[in-house]
């Protein structure tokens, strides 16, 4: 076997080559363990106000009180978390684990129309949102009959009196970030959880094979699909991470900085629930975006682990005041969601004297399938597989290339998505008849098992981490009057990896740039929305019709190396 993965022999000396995936019979026997075992520790902490693990426990142990008693929640049943990272996050999520519903992580940059679709295809029953974005869920109700509860909290509700009060206000009323909204049956996040603490927590028997997040992507192609998250796929990749990182981090004394959002799988998996398992004292981030405010945060702590995307970082970097942070404790960065640039490790590096990471993964695999050796990252590469995981490079047909050759990145291993909701072609689409997961990146592997992508054979569009897929930025276009014809390609960009670009033949000669803009802004999330516009007479199409996308980027692609030279 280990000849068949050539990577077993770079593993650090304390990594293993395997893990058992089943060393948990669900999520909550791990969260039981570590609210047990670091009972008076720290689990997290958000603009100032902590949580021990005690706390936590006790605090979802209400909210699944109140799910299963006050909500008409059976086993199974889907339940949809939309706010940035608070507080009310963990509590919400674990909570609704330990009643045995399923996580439909929704991320709060939706539009109605997105937020719809993901309420609709999920069944969701119970939404739990921030006020922030309430006004969004009362216009997605009356096409949404699944939904029966609705329970809304503000930023500041867990904070301590008067903070609490204080930041609730401003946001509301100076910020004014609370746009008006009427839901007359919705229930206080506070609220649901003092009904709990009177009602009586039935704990579910679960196994490995119950589903336990909805995690929607665009998968291969495509809108957007709920890839099926077991608590195996889960407890199987925090074990990975778990394995991974033991030779570098201590039981009850990491400080971890979460700035990328706990609805993302990595943040969910790596930060969350792999930093739980370990007694980790977590750092909520809630706008990572606002540097000035994030690095006057974090330059409170000696943290030891900081996870992000190469965008964060190289924010972060370029902050004036970032040198100054005390990096005397930080000993794991990981970079994932998008490549990291070298420049930006290795500036890292010289800055705060710990190495950046990178990882590999996909959210149908729950998420990481590569990542660097801590100690020696092969920079250029995606790293080596997990253990427990085989990876290979495979042609069309799913035989395996040579050595160096390239091929499809595929992979087969206990953290693989059991398959995407209610979609049996498309998940049928993206297994190989051997069960092997097709990744849509094109890559290769050397004699030593390291592996590197090369190319996508999907037109997906990498912004700051997040998928952007074509399709659904051009059914938006299209849907404009004013539109006759478009396509929607990734340019390169310094500062996200790629942007949206947009080709468009009008239908009404003065429809402007500006205006699509606005119309796009209404329906899609800010990252979706094209940044760059081309109007055209008309687009390059095949012989049957089809626009050809890969005919402009090769356009743009000259463009750029012709204004290189």
């Amino acid at each position: 076997m280990e000849q068949k993965r050539p990577w077993y022999k770079h593993y650090a000396d304390f990594t293993p080559q395997e893990i058992n995936p089943d060393n948990y019979q669900s999520l909550i026997a791990l969260f039981e363990e570590s609210f047990k075992k670091f009972s008076d520790k720290v689990a997290y902490e958000c603009m100032g106000a902590k949580l021990t693990y005690k706390e936590v426990d006790l605090a979802s142990e209400r909210f699944a009180a109140y799910l299963q008693n006050s909500c008409g929640m059976d086993r199974g049943d889907r339940i949809a978390i939309q706010m940035p990272n608070v507080l009310q996050y963990p509590i919400a999520m674990i909570g609704a684990i330990r009643a045995g519903m399923v996580v439909v992580n929704t991320n709060p940059l939706y539009t109605e129309r997105e937020m719809l679709h993901q309420f609709t295809d999920a069944g969701v029953k119970t939404v739990v949102i921030m006020a922030n974005f309430a006004d969004k869920l009362q216009n997605c109700l009356p096409k949404a009959p699944s939904i029966k509860n609705i329970i809304i909290t503000e930023i500041g509700d867990l904070l301590a009196f008067p903070k609490s009060l204080i930041v609730n206000s401003v946001v509301k009323y100076v910020k004014k970030m609370v746009p008006a909204f009427s839901i007359p049956n919705a229930v206080k996040f506070k609220t649901a959880l003092r009904k709990g603490a009177t009602s009586t927590y039935v704990r579910p028997i679960l196994t490995g094979e119950d589903h336990a997040f909805l995690q929607y992507t665009g998968g291969t192609t495509g809108v957007a699909k709920g890839a099926i998250l077991t608590h195996r796929n889960i407890v199987a990749n925090l074990e990975q991470s778990n394995a991974w990182l033991q030779g570098f981090l201590k039981e009850g004394e990491e400080l971890v900085v979460t700035a990328l959002p706990l609805y993302h799988i990595f943040a969910l998996t790596v930060n969350c629930m792999t930093m739980m398992k370990i007694g980790a004292h977590n750092l909520l981030i809630t706008n990572p975006r606002d540097m000035d405010a994030f690095i006057g945060e974090i330059s409170k702590y000696k943290f030891s682990i900081m996870t992000g995307v190469n965008t964060l970082f190289n924010g972060m970097l370029n902050h004036n005041k970032f040198a100054d942070l005390d990096f005397s404790k930080l000993k794991v960065t990981i970079g994932g969601g998008m490549a990291v640039q070298q420049a930006v490790a290795k500036r890292w590096e010289e800055i705060t004297k710990c190495t950046l990471a990178e990882g590999y993964g996909l959210t149908e695999t729950s998420p990481v399938v590569c990542v660097h050796r801590l100690d020696n990252p092969k920079i250029g590469t995606i790293g080596l597989p997990y253990p427990s995981t085989d990876v290979k490079v495979l042609d069309e047909d799913g035989k395996e290339v040579a050595i160096g050759e390239t091929g499809e990145l595929c992979v087969n291993g206990p953290q693989v998505m059991k398959g995407y909701w209610n979609r049996p072609q498309e998940t049928e689409d993206t297994f190989f008849p051997n069960g092997w997961l097709r990744t849509g990146d094109i890559a290769t592997m050397d004699h030593h098992g390291y592996f590197k992508i090369v190319d996508r054979i999907k037109d997906m569009v990498l912004v700051s981490g997040f998928n952007v897929y074509p399709n659904e930025v051009e059914e938006v276009l299209v849907m404009h009057e004013g539109v006759d014809e478009c396509a929607v390609i990734g340019v390169p960009d310094e500062k996200s990896t790629e942007a949206v670009k947009c080709f468009i033949v009008k239908k009404d000669q003065h429809l402007t740039q500006e205006q699509l803009k606005s119309f796009c802004k209404q329906n899609l999330a800010g990252y979706k929305v094209p940044r760059h516009y081309e109007f055209r007479t008309e687009l390059p199409k095949s012989a049957v019709g089809k626009i050809l996308r890969r005919v402009l980027k090769e356009e743009e692609l000259a463009k750029t190396k012709k204004a290189l030279h």
